[in-house]
């Protein structure tokens, strides 16, 4: 799988507390793998938001993604759930 990183993806992961980009790496890996682990919470969003899905680093921190073609991936967000908005 490849993933890609947006711009605001980078900005907000370089914002993060070190112990939150470690637990982002991590999941990351365990993503990799399979991206509907249990471990990752992942979930289909709705609204205007409804083509994307959400996995969770944290009880309060999630990243934002969006599937593409061919085994890529895009991150899009990383954060509380004020990236919903």
């Amino acid at each position: 799988m490849q993933i890609t990183y947006s711009p605001t993806f980078r900005r907000q992961y370089k914002k993060l507390e070190r112990d939150i980009q470690e637990r982002a790496e991590a999941r990351e890996k365990i993503f990799r793998q399979n991206p509907f682990d249990a471990r990752l919470e992942t979930h289909k969003l709705h609204g205007r938001l409804s083509d994307l899905w959400s996995f969770s680093i944290t009880k309060k921190v999630r990243i934002t993604f969006e599937f593409g073609e061919s085994q890529t991936v895009t991150f899009h967000e990383v954060g509380d759930h004020s990236i919903y908005r």
